[in-house]
C-alpha cells in the first residue's frame, strides 16, 4: 500500500467548497465502523450459519472476514481519491459515465438495506421476544417495523441518538457471550472439540463457502462508512487506518462469539433457534438472567433494522432529489424535515419482505446484492487507475481488487436461485420506478414547447 498523487483531477470533487464539517478523527471514526459492523447480524444467524458449516462457525467467519477485506482495500483507495464523493454509485458514475448503471447501482443498495431491515424484523420477532411474550413472529415483526418507521420519520437527530445507545448495549450483549465463553474454558463445561466439527457428507470447502454467504452478512456495514468520509480529518491518512481496524476489531469480536456458540451448544440446537445466542446463555456456565440478554438482543436488532430504514430511505430520498425516480420521493415533511414520502414507501416495501420470507432468505437476498454493488466497486478501481487527483491517497494493490472480484463471483455461485428470484422482483421495482420517470420527463420535455407558445 501506498500513498499516491498527481497534479490533474479528473474528477473535481475535491476542488468543491467545504460543505460539511470535518469533526471525525481516527477513533470516533474507528468506533462508527465497529458500531456499524457489529449489529444484529451475530445475534440472528450464528444458528443459521451452523446449519451450513457445522460446529466450525467460527470458520465461515473467518473467510468471511478475510474476503470483506479484499473488498475494503478498494473502498480505501476510493474513499481516500473522492474523499466528498457520494458513495457507490458515484464510485460508478466516475467510472462508467452511464446514469442508469449508477441509478442501479444506487437502488442496489437501498435494496439490500430493505433486506436486510426485513430479516431483523422477523429477528424481533422471534425466540428473543419470547422470553416476554408468545405472539405470532409475522404479526410482530409487521408492528415493529412501522414502530421504526415512525421513529425514522420522527427525526434524524433522534435516530442518531437512539442508534448510539442501542450500539452501546448490542456490544455489552457479545461481550457477555465472550465471558461466557472463558467461563466454560476454564470450568471445563463446554466441548471445544464441537468448535472443529464440519458438517457431515459435505466437503469442508464447500462447507465454509456456503456458511460464509451467510457470515458476510454479520460483517456488511462498513462500506457505510463513505458516507462519511467528507466529514473526517485527513480521509487520506486516517480512514484506511480505520476501515481495517475496525474490520478487525468486529472480526475477533465475532470469532470469539462463534467459537463460545458452538463449544457450548450443539449445532442443532443453535441452528433451530431465531435466538441462537441466547441458547448460549441457557447452557453457559454463568447465571446470567435470559430476560436480560433476550432484551439485549432485542435492542441490537431494533439498532440494525433503524440504520437500514434511514440509510434506505436516504438512498431513495437523494435518487427522488436528483431526478432520477419520481420527484414525489424527494417530498420532504415540513415538521419533522425527515423524507416521509420515502419513508412510507420503503416500510410499505419491508412489509412485504418480512411476508414473504424467513431470516434466512432476507440474509441471502441481502448479500446477494452486497456482492454485486462490491464487484462495480472492485471494478471501478482499476477503471479509475488512470484518473489522477490533486492530493495523496491510499493505493492498493490491484491483487486485491482482483481477489475481491473473484471472491463476490465464488460466493454468487452459492446463492440459491430464489435469492436471485427475489433480489431481483426488487430490482425490477426500482427498474420500473425509473422507467416511469423517465417516461415522465420526456413527456414534459415534448409538451415544454407547446406551453411556451
Amino acid at each position: 500500500m501506498e500513498a499516491s498523487g498527481a497534479q490533474t483531477g479528473g474528477d473535481r470533487s475535491s476542488e468543491q467548497p467545504e460543505r460539511l464539517k470535518r469533526g471525525i478523527g481516527q477513533w470516533l471514526l474507528l468506533f462508527f465502523i465497529v458500531g456499524d459492523i457489529i449489529g444484529a447480524g451475530i445475534y440472528a444467524l450464528v444458528g443459521q450459519v451452523g446449519a451450513q458449516v457445522g460446529g466450525a462457525i467460527w470458520a465461515a467467519f473467518l473467510v468471511a472476514l478475510v474476503l470483506a477485506i479484499f473488498t475494503a482495500f478498494s473502498y480505501a483507495e476510493l474513499v481516500t481519491k473522492y474523499p466528498r464523493a457520494g458513495g457507490t454509485a458515484t464510485y460508478a458514475h466516475n467510472a462508467f459515465k452511464v446514469p442508469f448503471v449508477s441509478f442501479m447501482v444506487a437502488f442496489a443498495v437501498a435494496a439490500s438495506s430493505l433486506f436486510s431491515a426485513g430479516a431483523l424484523s422477523r429477528a424481533f420477532g422471534g425466540d428473543y421476544l419470547r422470553q416476554f411474550v408468545d405472539l405470532p413472529t409475522v404479526l410482530v415483526s409487521l408492528v415493529f417495523i412501522v414502530v421504526v418507521g415512525l421513529i425514522n420519520f420522527w427525526g434524524i437527530s433522534e435516530s442518531v441518538r437512539i442508534n448510539v445507545a442501542f450500539t452501546l448495549i448490542e456490544v455489552v450483549g457479545l461481550l457477555l457471550i465472550v465471558l461466557i465463553g472463558v467461563a466454560a474454558l476454564s470450568t471445563g463445561s463446554g466441548d471445544p472439540g464441537r468448535a472443529f466439527e464440519f458438517k457431515e457428507g459435505m466437503s469442508v470447502p464447500l462447507a465454509i463457502l456456503g456458511g460464509a454467504v451467510l457470515a458476510f452478512y454479520a460483517l456488511i456495514g462498513f462500506e457505510d462508512s463513505v458516507n462519511v468520509a467528507e466529514e473526517t480529518q485527513n480521509p487520506s491518512r486516517i480512514y484506511p487506518r480505520a476501515l481495517f481496524g475496525g474490520l478487525l476489531v468486529a472480526g475477533v469480536i465475532y470469532l470469539l462469539v462463534t467459537f463460545t456458540a458452538s463449544m457450548v451448544v450443539n449445532t442443532e440446537t443453535l441452528a433451530s433457534s431465531s435466538g441462537p445466542l441466547l441458547e448460549v446463555v441457557k447452557a453457559g456456565p454463568l447465571a446470567i438472567p435470559t430476560w436480560l440478554f433476550a432484551a439485549i438482543a432485542l435492542f441490537a436488532v431494533a439498532n440494525g433494522a433503524l440504520i437500514n430504514m434511514i440509510m434506505a430511505s436516504r438512498v431513495i430520498y437523494g435518487m427522488g432529489d436528483q431526478g432520477v425516480m419520481p420527484a414525489v420521493f424527494a417530498k420532504v415533511h415540513p415538521g419533522r424535515r425527515t423524507p416521509w414520502v420515502s419513508i412510507i414507501f420503503t416500510t410499505l416495501i419491508v412489509m412485504i419482505l418480512i411476508a414473504s420470507g424467513d431470516i434466512g432468505a432476507l440474509a441471502r437476498a441481502t448479500v446477494l446484492l452486497l456482492l454485486v454493488v462490491f464487484i462495480v466497486v472492485n471494478v471501478s478501481v482499476f477503471v479509475l487507475r488512470r484518473d489522477r487527483v490533486e492530493h495523496e491517497h491510499f493505493r492498493t494493490p490491484l491483487a486485491f481488487p482482483i481477489l475481491g472480484i473473484l471472491v463476490s463471483l465464488a460466493l454468487l455461485t452459492q446463492q440459491q436461485w430464489d435469492t436471485f428470484l427475489r433480489a431481483g422482483s426488487l430490482l425490477l421495482v426500482g427498474l420500473i420506478l425509473w422507467g416511469l420517470n423517465y417516461l415522465a420527463k420526456r413527456l414534459l420535455d415534448k409538451r415544454a414547447p407547446e406551453l411556451q407558445e
